[in-house]
């Protein structure tokens, strides 16, 4: 059998993804392929750690990373500027999160935050939004998940219904 996502038109469901200081091409690549897959929006907060020209950013999102729904952003606080999102709309993901994945908010549009590869969210970020703060459980065996499969567990766990 074959599953398709299909968004129910009577209840919209915006779905954003945001990437601050990204640092590994591949990663953000994959990541741009599940968020064309989900319907969701990219979001990239500078400084990436390689240009968006860079050959495993296009491997990694195939021929399909000319689709996807990108913007990039000077710093965050240009971010929130713009899209203005409100308390509820905010999940961060942190190794220390103070929630698990599956108690996120689930309004119609929200946004979805990881730090980089090696740092994390920046302390800032996190402190403005410790409200919001949630982490992928994991045992104690690893340190912690691929970027790219974190935002994939948590992006399709945010669309569920």
């Amino acid at each position: 059998m074959e599953y398709i996502l299909k968004h129910d038109q009577s209840a919209p469901c915006e779905r954003h993804v945001v990437l601050v200081a990204p640092e590994i091409p591949g990663n953000t690549g994959s990541i741009g392929r599940t968020c064309l897959g989900a319907e969701a929006y990219l979001h990239l907060i500078k400084p990436l750690g390689f240009s968006l020209e860079n050959r495993e950013v296009k491997r990694a999102g195939l021929d399909y990373w000319h689709r996807v729904k990108l913007t990039i952003w000077d710093d965050f606080e240009s971010f929130e500027k713009k899209m203005e999102p409100q308390k509820e709309e905010m999940v961060l993901f942190t190794k220390n999160g103070a929630k698990p994945l599956w108690d996120m908010p689930s309004p119609a549009r929200l946004f979805l935050v990881f730090g980089s590869e090696t740092r994390g969210l920046p302390q800032t970020i996190v402190s403005r939004y410790k409200h919001a703060t949630y982490q992928i459980p994991i045992t104690d065996e690893i340190r912690s998940l691929n970027l790219s499969t974190a935002v994939g567990i948590a992006l399709y766990e945010a669309l569920r219904p």
